[in-house]
């Protein structure tokens, strides 16, 4: 009887691993080699989960679950298909996703906009220009792309900064490569590391991660790879040194506004660094308090507790979605107070200026809620218990395992975003509330994001928008960028799996 069991249970086993396997190979190359639009190659996805994982609970409000549902569906009835009931925990997974982070995402598309045509980035730049030196002209790049990069989407980010870039590389009469990495670099970093981008924010809701913690360990984490990238570029640079080339997009005549260009015509600066660093700091503020009351500090008037007036309304501020808002309200009252809207038809480009990058937000709020239904029904599927058994039973490290998933995900279709989701849908599935975990599941926050960002190549849509605007062929851009990257994954994994043992925080 024993034997039976144990024959039944390692054929569930192998079935549900099947399941995982043909869903991922469809996601990917519907993705990659089909082009289907990632929305609905995760979508389509998670149905496909869901028919091949048998005869599935009716979505009742007690079978809800891990989803809690943030829409009104009727209480299921044996009449129901499994296809039916595969579309509809689908769709609870994509509700409840998008509902927890769908503001937050076009908040962010608000800020980034707002900046750019304020010049409230490019005033960024040219104070830390001021402050380091045109000596340290890499320095000041690496810095802007790291900073803009979080609440900015990284090619908005590279578009923003590439004709600076050529416009230093004039200046210093060379250094192009080196300049273009170091910026390209720290960016791609904060990308997959830093919320509110969309990725990150995706893996620490998957892993019931605060906010606030995932924010403060993603700036750690990132500052030592900063510098890394920062060695990387010289060292590509003494090696290579490729010239800067003429592009489409980026003229002389741009050059030479951006070189042009008064500060004084520019906003302040203070206001220019408050849309970035308001979020961060009110949604880190909350988190401080919290570890800092935890461990027995006494905080007085900001002590934790819901009782205390001023921590509640510093709760308040501090909630991701309002400190999102605060943040894109400062960055579109910078934007009128630069441009001065007053006439009616000017009010109606504002409009026109803000509609843009809801736009943006609008596909990435569809492909992360999918991505959310995506591992919702991963989870339903038991494919992280099965993910878990073996695991323990080959004494694999979660760390090293969400590296991995994420990394192989990432490299297959190009996506860090999807590869984020992807990693961060089955690691939920797999490490559940963390219980049987000897660090922080943050650490596994950090692997799932640091595997997202190894080997862009041809099929990464980043690749491109750096090939394009930089002007190196690809055979340069595999040599220098894909490597640097993969680099970067390699020593955030090391990072990640040093401190989780040197520091397990738990």
């Amino acid at each position: 009887m024993n034997f039976i069991s144990l024959a039944n249970a390692q054929s569930f086993d192998n079935f549900t691993m099947w399941v995982l396997f043909i869903s991922v190979a469809w996601v990917i190359v519907s993705i990659a080699r089909l082009k289907v639009h990632p929305f609905l190659a995760m979508m389509s996805g998670a149905i496909l989960v869901g028919l091949l994982s048998g005869p599935l609970p009716e979505p009742t409000v007690e079978n809800k679950g891990l989803f809690h549902n943030r829409v009104d569906l009727q209480d299921s009835d044996s009449s129901y298909s499994n296809l039916s009931l595969a579309v509809k925990w689908s769709l609870l997974g994509f509700g409840n996703t998008a509902g927890g982070i769908g503001l937050i995402i076009a908040l962010a598309a608000i800020v980034g906009m707002c900046m750019m045509k304020s010049g409230a980035a490019e005033r960024v730049v040219r104070h830390l220009l001021s402050v380091f030196g045109e000596k340290r002209a890499g320095l000041v790049l690496l810095l802007s792309g790291f900073l803009l990069s979080i609440p900015v989407f990284f090619d908005t980010v590279f578009f923003l900064l590439i004709p600076l870039a050529r416009a230093m590389s004039i200046r210093a009469g060379a250094r192009y490569l080196y300049f273009v990495m170091a910026m390209a670099g720290a960016g791609a970093i904060t990308h997959s590391m830093v919320p509110p981008t969309p990725g990150p924010l995706m893996i620490a809701e998957f892993l019931q991660i605060e906010l606030g913690y995932a924010l403060i360990a993603g700036l750690i984490a990132s500052l030592p790879l900063a510098v890394l990238v920062l060695w990387m570029a010289g060292w590509f640079e003494r090696k290579y040194a490729y010239p800067m080339r003429e592009v489409g997009g980026i003229n002389s005549h741009d050059l030479k506004e951006t070189l042009a260009k008064d500060t004084k015509d520019l906003p302040p600066l203070f206001l220019s660094y408050l849309p970035i660093l308001l979020p961060v700091v009110l949604i880190s503020c909350i988190s401080l308090l919290k570890v800092l009351g935890s461990q027995g500090f006494e905080l007085g008037v900001l002590a934790p507790s819901m009782e205390n007036q001023n921590y509640r309304f510093l709760s308040f501020l501090g909630e991701p979605n309002i400190a999102m808002a605060l943040a894109a309200l400062v960055s579109v009252i910078l934007l009128v107070r630069q441009k001065n809207y007053k006439k009616e038809n000017e009010k109606q480009t504002l409009s026109k200026i803000l509609e843009a990058p809801l736009v943006t937000a609008g596909s990435i709020i569809l492909i992360t809620g999918a991505g959310g239904a995506y591992g919702g029904m991963i989870r339903l599927s038991g494919v992280g218990e099965v993910i878990s058994e073996y695991a323990s039973q080959m004494n694999i490290s979660y760390i090293l395992l969400a590296w991995g998933i994420t990394a192989f995900v990432r490299i297959a279709q190009g996506s860090a975003t999807v590869a984020m989701i992807t990693g961060a849908g089955l690691m939920a599935s797999i490490i559940g509330d963390g219980g049987n975990l000897t660090h922080h599941p943050v650490y596994v926050f950090l692997a799932v994001g640091f595997g997202s960002i190894t080997l862009s190549w041809m099929n990464d849509s980043g690749f491109w928008v750096v090939q394009k605007l930089s002007g190196f062929t690809e055979r340069e851009m595999l040599k220098t960028w894909s490597l640097l990257l993969t680099i970067i994954s390699i020593a955030g994994l090391i990072l990640s799996l040093v401190g989780s043992n040197l520091l397990p925080l738990c």
